[in-house]
């Protein structure tokens, strides 16, 4: 099965097994893949390989909570993972009409990146950069980390070895440069994709309500008789 590989790394972390605490950017291209870290992630992915959500195109889960990107091939094997900075204000819904402000004009309660599904492509942002336009209505995007504002440590940010300081941008996901060079930008150039963005506030079954179909259920305690008193 093509989800295989996502269902071992799910059951060994139900199993008790413990996944690391923070993945550092990786790929099989760059010789090598480190496990991610966010198992509600590798359980998104595999409710979307199960029911095709993805249509056959690649796909993304970005996990805000554990600031993780995972990146999936059409066939739904995981291609790399890495850390990722986010909006700085915690929540899931885009404040109305902020895609059409300027960046000074957003105040901070409204740096939200928004969770849901969303179809993605890769185009061109201001300066001259290329972006996976994620929410292109909302100007939230996936794209190279931006470092010109040195006070902020972005690079920083994204090595160090817990996603509390990740909540950063305005809304938009950075990556590692190299990671979206050589593995978002060429997986996702084609035809774009699928990415998928859990939420931290509201409750998951809001936004993917058939994903609960497929999460293992705990098992069931025997009934015991109650004794009378």
């Amino acid at each position: 099965m093509r989800n295989g590989a996502i269902w071992a790394l799910v059951a060994l972390a139900l199993a008790g097994a413990t996944l690391p605490a923070r993945a550092e950017p990786g790929s099989i291209e760059n010789g090598g893949m480190h496990h991610p870290s966010s198992l509600g992630g590798l359980q998104l992915a595999n409710w979307t390989v199960a029911t095709g959500d993805n249509g056959d195109m690649p796909f993304i889960v970005i996990d805000k909570v554990a600031a993780e990107v995972l990146v999936f091939d059409a066939q739904g094997l995981l291609q790399g993972t890495t850390p990722a900075l986010l909006g700085i204000a915690h929540g899931d819904d885009a404040t109305p009409g902020v895609g059409d402000r300027e960046l000074n004009e957003i105040g901070p309660a409204e740096k939200t990146t928004p969770a849901g599904r969303f179809l993605a492509r890769i185009g061109p942002a201001k300066g001259g950069k290329t972006v996976l336009w994620v929410d292109f209505a909302d100007s939230v995007a996936l794209h190279a980390v931006v470092t010109s504002n040195k006070a902020e440590r972005r690079l920083a940010r994204l090595k160090s070895p817990t996603p509390e300081d990740n909540r950063i941008t305005f809304g938009c996901i950075n990556v590692p440069a190299a990671f979206f060079k050589g593995l978002v930008h060429p997986l996702f150039a084609d035809k774009g994709g699928v990415v998928y963005i859990l939420p931290e506030k509201r409750e998951l079954a809001e936004l993917f309500p058939a994903f609960y179909m497929f999460m293992p259920r705990p098992p069931q305690s025997p009934l015991r008789p109650v004794e009378a008193p």
